[in-house]
């Protein structure tokens, strides 16, 4: 258990991150008042010489750079080589160590919100989230998926993802989607706006899980809502996944999930005011 250390989280664009409040709000109720965490841009061309700037505790990363860290780090935990990608580097002794906390995230989001382990899902989009979202997914008893995504040509290293994760995996485009429906689960790992169009569609399914947490709700969101299906939000996954980070990062089990909730949905409240 470390009593100070420095954190980041590293990424471009990262103005928008609500990290450094879930985690500031975490060393604040757990009373470690030598502990710090910053936001920093870092794309890929930077991401080496960020990771030697300073004498890390530990680093959130977010888009790009979680597949792109990989071959800087020194071990790299089973679930990160599985889904790809690491969202989590915990620096301890001079030994870089990346992990992958979204795949908990997503599953601790999805049981908040009752929603059971589906017998069949969708997941639309082919990114990092989406390998993720595929990895809780199996950890949920799913052995077999349909991703949906605009060029089926850029799937490749999801697609990947799927072998490795042992899910059988039908890759389709969004021509296709009205067909796909049938399923007890829809995962969005679109950006924000990017699903509006096709909230008419998704309207009846029995539930959703839409990775934008702002604004809220989206307009696939609440379509599904106002169709009886439920919805979970982005948010509860990046409060959870910012919950394990803070775990492995600073060693305590006693992670004040409720504190960082109402941090973050405060953060969320005051920029949905300055934007009204």
């Amino acid at each position: 258990m470390r009593t100070t250390g420095r954190a980041a989280v590293l990424g471009s664009p990262i103005a928008h991150s609500l990290s450094p409040y879930l985690h500031r709000a975490a060393y604040q109720a757990m009373g470690l008042t030598g502990w710090t965490y910053e936001a920093h841009e870092c794309d890929e061309a930077r991401l080496p010489a960020l990771l030697d700037a300073a004498d890390w505790a530990g680093l959130s990363l977010t888009m790009p750079l979680k597949r792109a860290v990989l071959p800087l780090l020194d071990t790299v935990s089973d679930l990160a080589v599985e889904v790809g990608g690491a969202n989590t580097v915990v620096f301890t002794d001079g030994v870089r160590h990346g992990d992958n906390t979204d795949v908990y995230g997503i599953e601790r989001a999805l049981a908040e919100a009752g929603v059971p382990a589906p017998g069949s899902a969708l997941v639309l989009g082919a990114g990092a989230t989406a390998a993720s979202a595929l990895a809780a997914l199996r950890n949920l008893g799913l052995r077999t998926a349909t991703l949906v995504a605009r060029d089926p040509a850029r799937a490749g290293e999801t697609i990947e993802v799927a072998e490795r994760l042992g899910v059988a995996l039908a890759v389709e485009t969004f021509d296709k989607l009205e067909a796909l429906l049938d399923v007890d689960l829809v995962v969005s790992t679109l950006p924000g706006g990017a699903a509006d169009s096709f909230a008419g569609q998704l309207a009846r399914v029995p539930a959703l899980f839409d990775v934008v947490y702002a604004p809220w709700p989206t307009r696939l969101a609440a379509a599904v809502e106002a169709g009886g299906g439920k919805v979970v939000g982005g948010f509860p996954m990046l409060l959870h996944q910012a919950v394990r980070q803070v775990e492995l990062m600073t060693g305590r089990g006693d992670v004040p999930v409720e504190a960082m909730r109402a941090a973050g949905e405060a953060e969320i409240r005051r920029r949905a005011a300055q934007t009204a």
